[in-house]
């Protein structure tokens, strides 16, 4: 089943008088349970692209369609709502709160959205054990290492059960054997039916993908399915 899809999406900059097309016409759709990783070098769009899949951006022209829904002209409060039910980020960054617990950490989508707190705490320790933090629930994150950041950021993106998850560079901050342990773990989520969209410059870590999608100049390169080309 088809759960996103985006048709001729462009988006334009205004550098003083001058419009820079960050991306021209791009068309493309992706499969529930897909894991994906779009790839191509600085400025080629790739990460415009994932923004505005994570409606962190609107688009100049074209449609962007996500489980059905025409989200291209949404308000930023419409904007807003949809990240908090429908996407789960994975930031290179990790982006968690310095001030707040692995579980409070976890919670903070459930909190936006209004889950009650037993029930909000309850699905926050199960997604901590679930990434292998099930004893490190009262850490901050400055307690814990690069890849035990990243694996809370994981949980907090599983919290709302996302239709989609967007991962920037997830592996970017971690060395590699930590980079390894979070791959393996994405991997495990794709297999449990997750959707998973990843932006990344690292071959390797594209080879983990079923699918790869190569930008250029704002534009796709290659749409190529893993799974049927010739190793």
């Amino acid at each position: 089943m088809t759960i996103v899809e985006v048709s001729n999406l462009t988006k334009e900059y205004l550098m003083g008088e001058t419009a820079v097309a960050a991306l021209r016409n791009v068309s493309a759709s992706f499969r529930e349970g897909e894991y994906v990783a779009i790839m191509g070098p600085s400025g080629s769009g790739k990460s415009t692209f994932l923004n505005l899949l994570g409606c962190l951006d609107t688009p100049t022209a074209g449609q962007y369609f996500l489980g059905g829904q025409d989200v291209s002209m949404f308000t930023d409060d419409e904007l807003s709502e949809i990240r908090r039910q429908r996407i789960g980020f994975i930031f290179q960054s990790f982006n968690l709160i310095p001030e707040l617990s692995v579980i409070e950490n976890i919670e903070v989508p459930l909190f936006y959205q209004g889950v009650d707190e037993s029930h909000s705490q309850e699905r926050a320790i199960e997604l901590a054990r679930a990434v292998g933090l099930g004893h490190r629930l009262g850490h901050q994150p400055t307690e814990l290492s690069g890849g035990e950041q990243q694996r809370v950021a994981i949980a907090r993106a599983m919290a709302n059960d996302p239709l989609i998850i967007l991962a920037d560079e997830p592996t970017g901050n971690l060395d590699s054997k930590n980079g390894e342990e979070i791959l393996a773990l994405l991997t495990r989520l794709h297999q449990q039916g997750k959707t998973i969209i990843t932006v990344t410059h690292d071959e390797e870590i594209a080879g983990h993908a079923e699918r790869i999608i190569r930008f250029k100049d704002g534009e796709i390169l290659s749409d190529r399915d893993e799974r049927s080309s010739p190793q």
